[in-house]
């Protein structure tokens, strides 16, 4: 038996809420965890108090299958098969989606952040480091960074919310720790949360991602 890969055409789906303002603050896209849709996170991006200024983006996995419980066609990132191939399909998609709406808006965004839960946080970092454009920070939710990243692309990041609830079993206290200080020695500025809870996406989030967003608006 030979193995083979063939590149192919696929349509990726994702969901945009326009901003309430003229002009927005920039362009915030969201990354689901495994097994969710592109829906789940455009409500964690929603509920994020201060993010109407922004105009919210939620991409969808590429493999998407079927809740077997509910029917419901959910998605996921990856797996490990052909996984280099699928990080490259993966990083052209959102790119594209990326650059469909700066078409769209007929401008570039004025902010590019980058806002994942869960397996999303491994695609949010990638984007974030592999995109031409300039990347104004990533939130990242309850995920590690891939390690493979080395420190000069995690640079192009700048800014960091990385949260953990503390009874998170799949995101342990040490990849939270070692997420950190991989970042700060990249030259990337952290802001660190822990808060009382397990594996999702909590209030004490949604006040740490508004703060966050809003000092990045004040940045310029």
């Amino acid at each position: 038996m030979i193995e083979r890969n063939i590149a192919t055409t696929t349509h990726g789906r994702y969901l945009v809420l326009p901003a309430s303002t003229p002009a927005p603050a920039g362009l915030l896209v969201g990354f689901h965890g495994y097994a969710e849709g592109a829906e789940s996170q455009l409500e964690r991006l929603r509920a994020i108090p201060g993010s109407d200024r922004w105009t919210l983006v939620s991409v969808q996995g590429l493999h998407r299958f079927y809740q077997r419980r509910t029917n419901e066609v959910i998605a996921s990132w990856m797996t490990r098969q052909d996984r280099e191939l699928a990080i490259a399909d993966n990083l052209a998609y959102v790119e594209a989606v990326v650059d469909a709406l700066a078409r769209e808006m007929g401008r570039e965004p004025a902010r590019l952040v980058f806002a994942a839960f869960s397996q999303g946080v491994a695609m949010g970092f990638r984007a974030a480091t592999a995109t031409t454009r300039r990347v104004n920070g990533v939130i990242a939710v309850g995920g590690d960074v891939p390690p493979e990243i080395d420190a000069a692309a995690l640079a192009g990041a700048q800014n960091a919310l990385v949260c953990r609830g503390t009874s998170d079993e799949w995101y342990t206290d040490a990849k939270f720790q070692n997420d950190i200080t991989r970042l700060r020695q990249s030259g990337v500025t952290v802001h660190a949360v822990t808060f009382e809870g397990g594996h999702e996406w909590s209030d004490a989030v949604l006040q740490n991602a508004a703060t966050f967003l809003q000092a990045l608006e004040g940045s310029g």
